[in-house]
């Protein structure tokens, strides 16, 4: 994946992510991601890891298979963090843009503000 390349990785089941892809109104260069249907790659988790700091901050608690997997009893590192999101790509925080070297994690009001600035300028 290309730094100069803007990334929109999101879930197609996902009513919230496809709302916000909405809200962001999407060039049509941003290429679009589905990470269903295809995996998170090592690559585009170390591109998303160097621009948010950490693993943990790609993480979503709010997946179903968190608390199923017995994650939520257990103290995880940065390593397992990064094993779980690369091994079921509902534990990224989703959606995630990357645009201009900068990245944009999850649904949050603020987020989504930020992101659609980043993309389309103030």
């Amino acid at each position: 994946m290309s730094k100069n390349k803007t990334t929109f990785f999101y879930l197609s089941t996902c009513t919230t992510c496809t709302k916000i892809m909405a809200q962001l109104n999407l060039p049509k260069d941003v290429i679009i991601r589905e990470i269903k249907s295809v995996n998170i790659t090592q690559e585009e988790l170390t591109e998303m890891h160097a621009l948010a700091g950490s693993y943990e901050s790609l993480f979503s608690r709010k997946a179903m298979k968190y608390r199923s997997l017995g994650l939520d009893k257990m103290e995880l590192t940065e390593a397992d963090y990064k094993k779980y999101i690369l091994m079921e790509y509902t534990f990224l925080k989703r959606p995630v843009l990357i645009t201009n070297n900068s990245i944009h994690i999850g649904n949050a009001g603020a987020t989504i503000k930020a992101g659609y600035e980043a993309l389309h300028g103030k």
